[in-house]
């Protein structure tokens, strides 16, 4: 792989490379065009070809200044423009913003959710133990990627709502039982959620600084 890509590596973020997932970005559609079809040159002349169907771009609108016009283009063929764009099981928005990656990640956790309800529903199942399973099984589901999020408190808000809401439902409890938030993290064992959104940043922060020096 380091081979094929040799032409077009560069530092990140102007080039992100993992596996056959590719991303090239450049201040001008005329600039990722260049890439573009220098990545397709290069595939062709290692015998792979460049899907037609699988290529897209995304526009990041980051400010109010004027963008060139034209499209970006594949052999001839105009590449399909998305406001949203999946990289590596994460939602990226062409305005930065992470409301898109935040409801996914909460559908993807319910998902989990519901295919553990046999035991997190189960009344024979202690209740620390189901906290434990929830935090080693669903809540990495909910927070992948989270330690890179611009997070706001709206964010935070729904991610919190949204595990309440699990942790409650194999407790037993609905809120018209009046049982207080902390009462039922205590009772399974399980943070605030907002704390392990710092924590998780930290063990990042940490080991980047380690890298560096």
């Amino acid at each position: 792989m380091d081979e094929v890509t040799r032409d077009i590596q560069g530092e990140i973020p102007w080039c992100m490379l993992f596996a056959n997932d590719v991303v090239l970005v450049d201040e001008s559609r005329a600039g990722v065009n260049r890439k573009l079809e220098l990545w397709r040159r290069t595939l062709e002349s290692k015998g792979f070809r460049l899907s037609r169907t699988k290529t897209e771009y995304m526009m990041c609108d980051f400010s109010a200044t004027r963008h060139e016009r034209g499209d970006v283009s594949l052999d001839w063929q105009v590449v399909v423009q998305k406001d949203t764009f999946w990289y590596l099981g994460s939602v990226l928005q062409k305005d930065g913003d992470i409301d898109e990656d935040v409801r996914h990640r909460i559908s993807a956790s319910w998902l989990k959710w519901r295919q553990a309800s046999g035991i997190l529903c189960d009344k024979r199942v202690p209740q620390k133990l189901k906290g434990k399973f929830y935090r080693t099984s669903i809540r990495p589901a909910m927070l992948y990627g989270a330690e890179c999020w611009p997070t706001k408190r709206r964010h935070v808000q729904q991610l919190s709502v949204a595990e309440m809401r699990m942790l409650r439902w194999f407790c037993g409890h609905t809120r018209r039982d009046r049982v207080r938030n902390e009462v039922i993290r205590d009772r399974v064992g399980v943070a605030l959620i907002e704390e392990k959104l710092t924590q998780w940043r930290r063990c990042v922060m940490g080991f980047l600084s380690g890298s560096i020096m």
